[in-house]
């Protein structure tokens, strides 16, 4: 078994209309949800969830709760089909490493362009795989990863 996934996509209401243009279409925020379950051995992998092209303003990791937590210091990955993790913050270190079992993250994955300009990932629209480590046997957690997406 290689632990298992459910995902869904969901648009993310705008709040006000007009604002920065998003009420008129100009962008739009798109949410990924990935509902995981580890196998016997703490893993996750060999699933994929295809994904649009945008920019990633934010990922949360959501431990469950109880006996379902799984185990603290736990990691997350999420690769593209040349083996990238999206989560390097491009200095090779991952947002989704060490998380916490009994507390919700909000990480940035933020890529240093220089030692004063950060700018946000871009993730190319096509299959990832997301990938859990260390999480303990048949434990669940929860992935939101939100994406602006801008029309051509």
């Amino acid at each position: 078994m290689a632990g298992s996934i459910i995902t869904t996509q969901t648009l993310v209401h705008p709040g006000i209309d007009g604002l920065i243009g998003l009420g008129r279409g100009l962008r739009s925020i798109v949410k990924t949800s990935i509902v995981w379950t580890s196998d016997a051995g703490g893993a996750v992998s060999a699933n994929t969830v295809t994904m649009p092209s945008g920019s990633v303003c934010s990922v949360h990791f959501i431990p469950s709760a109880g006996a379902l937590a799984p185990t603290d210091l736990y990691d997350v990955t999420f690769t593209n089909e040349d083996g990238i993790n999206l989560f390097d913050d491009g200095t090779g270190t991952s947002i989704g490493a060490n998380l916490s079992a009994t507390v919700a993250t909000l990480k940035v994955p933020f890529i240093a362009g220089s030692s004063s300009t950060f700018v946000r990932a871009w993730l190319v629209g096509g299959d990832y795989t997301p990938v859990v480590a260390a999480a303990g046997a048949a434990n669940e957690g929860t992935i939101h990863i939100f994406q602006s997406l801008y029309p051509l």
